[in-house]
């Protein structure tokens, strides 16, 4: 067990690697702050610009950055504003931090994560215009989120991306 947010211990766990995956959570906050997800991802930036390692695949949700409104309506009109308010502030710190940190980057941002099998193919969207909600399963995320570990760019989708 360790501390995300402890640069030292990140240091050692990505020396050598070739790409980090972030795949930080917190629990709904309604009342206290939350900053865990901005302060662990200011330390693995450092730790990686430290160690050289330059590809980050962040997972964040549908909901941050400018996916904000997209989360469909009860996502949008009572869970978001009731329950995740204050992480989603802190989801969008985290995306600002990567969008500055100069590294590779992939951000995805799934809809509502269920734990239903994952299908053969998954639709990934960069412009969500016309997407309001949905659910996704974990497992289709992941396997997405490996093909972003391998892959040269991010297939026209809901993941955003910088290289």
């Amino acid at each position: 067990m360790g501390d995300a947010r402890d640069e030292t211990a990140l240091r050692n766990a990505v020396a050598g690697q070739d790409a980090v995956i972030s795949a930080l959570g917190t629990p709904a906050s309604p009342f206290k702050e939350v900053s865990l997800l901005s302060a662990a991802t200011r330390a693995v930036v450092s730790a990686m610009k430290a160690e050289r390692v330059s590809r980050l695949i962040a997972i964040t949700g549908i909901g941050a950055g400018e996916s904000k409104g997209h989360g469909g309506f009860a996502f949008d009109n009572l869970i978001y504003p009731l329950l995740l308010r204050k992480v989603y502030a802190d989801k969008d710190r985290q995306e600002s931090i990567i969008e500055a940190s100069g590294l590779g980057w992939v951000i995805v941002r799934p809809s509502i994560l269920n734990d239903k099998p994952g299908r053969a193919s998954t639709r990934v969207l960069t412009d969500l215009s016309d997407f309001h909600g949905g659910t996704i399963s974990r497992e289709d995320v992941a396997d997405f989120v490996l093909d972003q570990l391998h892959s040269d760019r991010c297939p026209s989708g809901s993941a955003r991306t910088r290289r």
